[in-house]
């Protein structure tokens, strides 16, 4: 097995425009790392390079202890699993996954151990005479793994793996693939746009944007500290909100008002983040980017303290929840937010209207406060 390292990596398209900029980071033996983020962030060239499917500009790149940057791919010792399954067509399942075997010259008693051991893994030994359109989307990115199994790299590369199964498939697929690494163990960089199967997949998701790595941790980390306002806002499903404020010192409390006039509120902070904030030398009126999960809002009545004021629009029912959708003074709207307004979650039992005012307490020990001008958060 080996880890990964990328060492100041570039990877430029013409003399100014650049893809990857000064990439670091190391994947870990063993380790499962998940790169996320929009398209067009850089997370395909990144993993392209690992595969030696796109030249690198700058910098090095290691896989083990050994330099790759002008290794041919095939003796890269890597596997990589598209997500458009890259499957021959005339060619039945057991082929498929012994193709690159054959290559190799190794034995047919070696092949059959190989390709039965990771049909009986995936649970595709009844389908190893089937030709791929005989199969269905799940079963062809089943076979699709199990071609990169039975080549045993030092390295799994999955480019979007799931992106062309519908919902129930996606969910029992990267089940399957959690299952697969517990047990293989193999290095593994997994490239997906959908955060929310970053975060239950990943042992570490760096996320990228633009070509530069934004934070890296592991998905608890990134959903309770994020590094700065686009990792708050692209990590959690709904996006977190967000609200221009002005801190208001008071001795040691520190209180964030948003709004202005009459429709003006005051939310306390408390917790870490109270003690982040009070220890800084922030100034009395510096103005901040609050955040606020929509989980940690909760139904309450107008004469509470730290609470926030919003018009319902829409009212999403989840079964074990409901999503309001909701107009709130000072709220704002980053490019990342999957919604053009504020997101609460609240109890299923609830009654909640269209056109209704609605009163939101926050749990204000979980509050989440940025620099808007820097769009980092308060450390």
């Amino acid at each position: 097995m080996a880890d990964v390292r990328f060492d100041h990596v570039y990877k430029r398209y013409g003399e100014n425009t650049n893809v990857i900029t000064d990439l670091n980071l190391q994947i870990r033996d063993h380790e499962f790392l998940v790169l996320v983020g929009p398209s067009g962030c850089g997370k395909s060239t990144a993993l392209r390079m690992i595969a030696g499917l796109e030249e690198i500009t700058d910098g090095d790149l290691y896989i083990g202890e050994r330099r790759v940057n002008d290794v041919a791919p095939k003796d890269r010792d890597i596997a990589m699993v598209f997500q458009n399954y890259a499957l021959y067509p005339h060619m039945n399942v057991y082929d498929n996954m012994a193709f690159s075997l054959k290559l190799r010259g190794m034995s047919k008693a070696e092949i059959d151990k190989r390709v039965q051991r990771a049909a009986d893994m995936l649970y595709i030994k009844e389908y190893l005479q089937r030709k791929p359109k005989e199969l269905s989307g799940g079963q062809r990115q089943r076979v699709a793994l199990g071609r990169a199994i039975v080549r045993e790299p030092k390295v799994f590369l999955m480019d979007e793996p799931l992106s062309n199964l519908d919902a129930k498939l996606r969910v029992q697929t990267r089940a399957e693939i959690a299952r697969l690494h517990q047990t293989v163990k193999v290095t593994t960089v997994y490239v997906t746009h959908d955060q929310g199967e970053a975060m239950t997949r990943g042992d570490r998701i760096a996320v990228l944007n633009a070509g530069i790595i934004q934070q890296l941790g592991t998905p608890q980390e990134l959903y309770d500290t994020p590094a700065n306002l686009f990792v708050a806002g692209f990590i959690g499903s709904p996006s977190m909100d967000f609200f221009r404020g002005r801190l208001v010192r008071s001795g040691d409390q520190v209180t964030v008002k948003i709004g202005d006039g009459a429709d003006a509120r005051t939310l306390a902070l408390r917790g870490q983040t109270a003690e982040v904030v009070s220890g800084q030398a922030t100034a009395d009126g510096r103005e901040v980017v609050l955040g606020v999960r929509p989980e940690d809002f909760h139904m309450t009545s107008e004469g509470d303290d730290s609470t926030l004021v919003g018009t319902v629009d829409i009212v999403e029912h989840l079964g074990d929840s409901q999503l309001v959708y909701l107009r709130i003074p000072g709220a704002m709207v980053p490019e990342t937010a999957e919604t053009q307004g504020s997101t609460a979650r609240v109890g299923a039992s609830v009654s909640v209207k269209v056109g209704q005012k609605l009163v939101l307490g926050v749990d204000t020990t979980k509050l989440h406060v940025f620099d808007p001008t820097t769009t980092k958060r308060f450390n």
